[in-house]
């Protein structure tokens, strides 16, 4: 008979995700010697910890009350336990890649007179394992002994026997069908069925928003075309026209201040949208599923290594095109610029989760690892990116000569204000992804299996097109009132969705989920900052870009003096 390798994984509260502990933390029965399972990178970071368990299972026999241990519990873990079970907490254990989740117990409460409180203890576990000719298809638990009671316990130590038993079910089903399965029957609640019907009706909106500003822009611009070529006569005629964005054409290309952190955040922002279209195409070839425990972290993880050169090149060649000479210091800005900030928050939330000796404290090895793959990689594709971008172009082909003068910025009505733009332009492309981003909470937060990855194209596709209507459409209304800063503010303008995003945030934790303590709070708060960090730096790369070509494309079109 073949061995079935059940392992241990880990326990954790409920309702708060990135709270977990290592199965064996809690008094239960464990090998003299525990052996942990050889993990993956992602894995590690998912906050596994796999060790050999003492159930001895073999494929297709059934076992029937098979004692587990004599487990002898003091007085101080009998109240371990009963805390543990108070905070609803559920134990991992993975068969064959399935993931089998149970509560160690359960409260029974009531809070009419006379007030009741019982917290009992399940002793024994039933497994059913569905299987369809030599494969394991599906695996569950199932409670049939009545549970221990241990607000009744008066003698200590209390002596115990865990027993188990195991059942096996042929199922119809094909082994590469067996996601849905798991799916369907998630310990978990569901609440992605109104996921199509969302999305459709959000895109319809958005597009119907695409279709009315394009359409409008279009005109107008149509008619500054045909009034800003005219003769020299008729446009002394026209003189008195409201829209005045030819008159500062030799302001309108000024090389902008800081053009180091700006070169920097552009070079980062094409990275992080290089890092999603990959997410985002590995997902669609089928490399993610839910028995790929941590895949998607693995992914994110080399994937920024690798897209280094891409921050590198880009940052590298913006800044030489700036007129930028320290392109030494130009490259390290882009190294730290993200790396800096997300090493800070990790820091601390590692910190916290060691103290509180949580599976999210990543062990030094992992830790090892990840500052060499930076080092030894990702440093140094950045170099190898600015050195290739060092020497590509090395000056914009500007359509108009800048004055060594600016011209001075007339008085701007507060609705055309830089405050109001980031609002306006970060607002909207927020808005077309506000739906899609319930859901990847719920998978985040909520521990729902995303699988839905077409959707997240669609959104993503949506979202890159919404950001960029909006940043040339908010670029053209600052040029028309003969603003010329217009560099730093296509970045804001757009890269303003974090700040909704962060509100979002806020609002998930405080209403929509049941999270609560200092380790999930920290967890939450810390991978929210970064989050709304890498919208920032994403979108207001490509809001700059699309302003960048609508300025080019509009200067070049007309007569010049």
């Amino acid at each position: 008979m073949n061995i079935i390798l059940l392992y241990v994984n880990k326990v954790g509260p409920y309702f708060n995700p990135h709270e977990t502990y290592h199965y064996y933390e809690l008094p239960v029965c464990r090998p003299a010697m525990v052996e942990h399972k050889s993990l993956t990178l992602g894995e590690v970071l998912d906050g596994d910890r796999m060790a050999k368990s003492m159930y001895q299972i073999k494929f297709l026999e059934k076992a029937n009350e098979n004692v587990l241990c004599e487990l002898t519990l003091s007085e101080e873990e009998v109240q371990y336990l009963k805390e543990s079970i108070e905070e609803n907490y559920y134990f991992e254990f993975v068969v064959d890649d399935i993931p089998v989740r149970d509560f160690i117990g359960h409260l029974e409460e009531s809070g009419f007179l006379p007030h009741t409180h019982k917290v009992y203890l399940w002793t024994h576990n039933h497994f059913n394992f569905y299987y369809n000719q030599d494969k394991i298809i599906f695996v569950n638990t199932t409670k049939e002994h009545n549970p221990i009671n241990l607000d009744t316990v008066d003698r200590f130590p209390l002596i115990i026997k865990p027993t188990y038993s195991v059942s096996w079910i042929p199922i119809n089903v094909e082994f590469k069908y067996r996601d849905n399965l798991l799916q369907d029957n998630s310990f978990f609640p569901k609440s992605l069925e109104i996921h199509w019907l969302s999305v459709i009706n959000s895109s319809v909106l958005v597009f119907l928003l695409l279709g009315f500003v394009i359409i409008i822009l279009t005109r107008i611009l149509k008619n500054d075309f045909a009034r800003y070529n005219l003769d020299e006569k008729s446009l002394e005629d026209a003189e008195g026209d409201e829209c005045g964005w030819k008159i500062i054409h030799t302001d309108v290309f000024r090389i902008p201040k800081h053009i180091n952190l700006f070169s920097a955040i552009l070079g980062v922002g094409s990275q992080f949208l290089a890092i999603a279209c990959g997410i985002i195409g590995m997902a669609l070839l089928g490399l993610f599923n839910v028995h790929r425990h941590g895949a998607v972290n693995s992914a994110a993880v080399f994937l920024y290594a690798l897209t280094s050169v891409i921050a590198g090149f880009v940052s590298a060649s913006y800044y030489r095109r700036m007129g930028g000479e320290q392109w030494v210091s130009n490259v390290n800005l882009t190294t730290v610029i993200f790396a800096g900030p997300f090493f800070f928050i990790w820091c601390v939330q590692n910190s916290v989760a060691w103290i509180y000796q949580s599976t999210q404290a990543l062990p030094f090895t992992t830790i090892t690892l990840l500052f060499f793959m930076w080092l030894f990689v990702g440093y140094p594709l950045t170099i190898l990116g600015g050195i290739m971008g060092k020497h590509g172009k090395s000056a914009f082909n500007f359509p108009c000569r800048s004055k060594k003068i600016p011209r001075e910025i007339p008085q701007i009505p507060w609705y055309r204000s830089p405050l109001a733009q980031c609002i306006v332009g970060g607002f909207l492309p927020f808005s077309a992804i506000s739906v899609e981003m319930y859901y990847i909470f719920s998978t985040l937060w909520g521990r729902e299996h995303y699988t839905l990855y077409g959707i997240l194209c669609l959104v993503f596709f949506i979202l890159l097109s919404v950001t960029a209507c909006m940043s040339v459409t908010l670029t053209y209304f600052q040029l028309a009132v003969e603003d010329h800063r217009w560099w730093w503010q296509s970045v804001f303008n757009s890269g303003s969705t974090a700040f909704f995003v962060l509100l979002y945030c806020a609002f998930y934790y405080f209403n929509r989920s049941n999270m609560s303590g200092i380790l999930q709070t920290i967890e939450f708060v810390g991978w929210s900052l970064l989050t709304a960090y890498v919208f920032f730096l994403a979108l207001g790369t490509v809001s700059f870009l699309a302003s960048f070509a609508f300025v080019k494309y509009i200067y070049r079109n007309i007569k010049m003096d």
